[in-house]
């Protein structure tokens, strides 16, 4: 094999089929149910800001795996 050439490495967990649309709902669910804890018993938005974050990071990540995907960074089988 020359320097150019080179087979890819994967480990035995990355080859096993996920399911991907379950993680999409599951992460989807769970900012909503952060999202609930936005209307709580407590004073201040410190808290609330912080939920928010959460939120919005799992619909980012969710929405961020959708694009990489469509444009052909990702696998899309796994």
């Amino acid at each position: 094999m020359s320097a150019e050439e080179h087979e890819e490495v994967y480990a035995p967990d990355q080859l096993k089929p996920g399911n991907r649309r379950r993680g999409q709902k599951g992460a989807i669910i769970s900012a909503i149910v952060i999202l609930m804890f936005f209307w709580g018993n407590h004073e201040g938005n410190t808290e609330n800001i912080w939920l928010v974050v959460f939120a919005v990071g799992l619909v980012v990540a969710v929405i961020a795996d959708a694009v990489l995907r469509r444009r052909g960074l990702r696998p899309s089988e796994q």
